[in-house]
């Protein structure tokens, strides 16, 4: 029994466009197609991929949008062909992913994250999206030769090619292991994210150790987060939020200042920046700072296109209002890269990180075995000291045994009787008393 082919949907990017382009909001698409708020999210993040009914649904959906916001095909095309050349010159597991990427084959992505639970395809995939999602500015163009005669190629003869070197690339190469995909990731990510952080927060300390902890949950999550079409924003999104939380400002070692930059407009730029409410710099400093593009930011933020956008304004007047010399968004990006690489930051190294993390994991889940140990230990003496049968609460009235008698004067006898009337009857009788005499 075949089964039939799936709906084509385009790129994440262009379902979101799409929607807006109706007015729909994510809850308004979410109760149209049958799911949840955060599913919507996740198929226009490019998370995760709607599938059968959902997947037919949610494209009937995206095509009665009008017909004029919709994307010319050549633009698809164009875009297909520059991800085919892209992956054709950094290898089998970037082939991989801008496969899974490309609007023309997003079909393909339920399978291939089916097939990505071997090492070898998932580190792949990583590897190819470390290079090509990275942050701009440390990221090492390819060399020229890298790129082969295929870029004059159809796009169905590059897929059908990338098919190919794909298939032959990882069976001479084998893959890489977890460990290696891993290290590959933090080592090529780490520096420029603990920059951005730093953006964020003006701490160092704190910069490195919110990009460590990402990493670490990372790494606890492998299986997730190698298979993700974008796993640099996924550590990113971590590592901001950890970096953001208002726990820090219980720490002790927070509360004591830090050490401003040496330059004085550096100064003036990073007091800018911590002035501002926590979304806005965070949406300054990814969209100035590292480049991404609106609908990525708001995505990010989790925050619509129009409030990401009305927050950036809102940021880039502020930083213009205190310092007039970075009104213009070329020279704020300047000087937002400048301020990050005037520290001398980075993080520790790929094996101390994995094995802080699977440390860290051992050590909670040790203490969770002994919390769930304790309380079992508590229950257990509970019940064995606890009485075996019930015993109801005496009626009242009701005789009681075993209660020892009353104390105190029984009734009087005859005998007590006779002499208490003898008492009251002579009063003044008794034993002579001493009385004293008056002389």
């Amino acid at each position: 029994m075949t089964q039939s082919p799936a709906t084509p949907l385009p790129s994440p990017k262009e379902c979101r466009r799409l929607r807006e382009a109706q007015d729909l909001t994510q809850a308004q698409v979410a109760a149209k197609v049958g799911v949840t708020r955060e599913t919507v999210r996740s198929w226009e993040t490019g998370r995760t991929s709607p599938r059968g009914s959902k997947r037919a649904a949610y494209a009937r959906l995206l095509a009665a949008a009008p017909a004029r916001t919709r994307a010319p095909n050549s633009s698809a095309k164009g875009r297909s062909t520059s991800t085919s050349r892209t992956a054709k010159s950094t290898g089998a597991g970037k082939k991989r992913a801008s496969k899974a990427t490309s609007p023309s084959s997003t079909d393909a992505a339920p399978a291939a994250t089916a097939d990505s639970s071997a090492p070898e395809k998932v580190t792949g995939q990583v590897t190819g999206q470390v290079t090509g999602q990275v942050t701009g500015q440390d990221a090492e163009p390819s060399p020229p030769e890298a790129v082969t005669d295929s870029d004059s190629g159809s796009d169905s003869d590059s897929d059908s090619d990338s098919d190919s070197d794909s298939d032959s690339d990882s069976a001479s190469s084998g893959g890489l292991t977890p460990d290696q995909a891993f290290d590959a990731l933090y080592a090529f990510t780490s520096p420029a994210l603990v920059r951005q952080t730093y953006l964020l927060t003006g701490r160092r300390a704190l910069a490195k150790e919110a990009v460590e902890r990402a990493f670490q949950q990372a790494w606890e999550r492998w299986p997730e987060v190698a298979v993700d079409r974008d796993p640099v924003g996924w550590v990113r999104a971590v590592a901001y939020e950890y970096a953001l939380s208002p726990w820090h400002r219980l720490r002790r070692r927070h509360r004591q200042p830090e050490a401003p930059p040496a330059e004085s407009e550096d100064r003036k730029l990073l007091d800018t920046l911590l002035g501002l409410p926590a979304p806005y710099r965070r949406t300054l400093v990814l969209y100035d700072g590292v480049g991404l593009d609106l609908p990525e930011t708001a995505a990010e933020t989790e925050a619509s296109t129009p409030a990401a956008a009305h927050r950036l304004l809102h940021a880039r007047e502020a930083v213009a209002e205190r310092l007039p010399e970075l009104s213009d968004p070329t020279e704020l990006q300047r000087r937002l890269d400048e301020l990050a690489r005037a520290e001398k930051l980075g993080a520790g190294p790929a094996t101390v990180v994995r094995q802080g993390g699977e440390h860290r994991s051992r050590f909670w889940t040790r203490a969770a075995i002994a919390f769930t140990a304790l309380i079992i230990g508590a229950s257990a003496l509970a019940l064995a000291t606890s009485p075996r049968q019930y015993e109801p609460v005496p009626a009242p009235g009701a005789p009681i045994s075993g209660v020892p008698a009353r104390m105190g004067p029984g009734p009087l006898t005859a005998q007590d009787k006779w002499l208490q009337e003898k008492l009251k009857a002579e009063p003044g009788n008794g034993p002579e008393r001493l009385v004293p005499l008056v002389e």
